[in-house]
């Protein structure tokens, strides 16, 4: 079993940048598919980002391709998401997410859940 914590949200004029952050607990963390969801209010939880146990193989939702990108670091247990050129529309409490078996993109393939961070874009 992990446990994910996420921080590094807040409040963020459009345009401007954020760093999020996801540390996971147990000395498994590099046997887990990290993945990014958001969740804004009235809607459902949607994808953001995923990354594979290695790092090397990376997924992005079409609305964050060329402005987020994620990143792990198994020394540290931590999975990164760094927010470039925000948009107000991407405001919404950001998830981290663990999956033991599939890439992380859909709800559904996650084992494990953070409790989540609001970022929030002003115009």
């Amino acid at each position: 079993q992990v446990q994910l914590v996420e921080s590094g949200g807040g409040l963020v004029q459009a345009g401007g940048s954020l760093r999020l952050s996801c540390a996971a607990s147990g000395r498994t963390f590099s046997r887990y598919a990290m993945g990014w969801f958001r969740q804004a209010p009235g809607k459902e939880r949607e994808f953001v980002a995923a990354v594979d146990w290695s790092g090397a193989r990376r997924f992005y939702a079409d609305s964050v391709q060329g402005r987020f990108t994620i990143s792990r670091d198994n020394v540290k247990n931590t999975v990164y998401l760094q927010m470039n050129t925000l948009k107000p529309e991407d405001t919404a409490v950001y998830y981290c997410a663990a999956s033991v078996g599939k890439m992380p993109t859909t709800p559904e393939y996650c084992d494990y859940w953070g409790q989540g961070t609001q970022v929030t874009v002003s115009s």
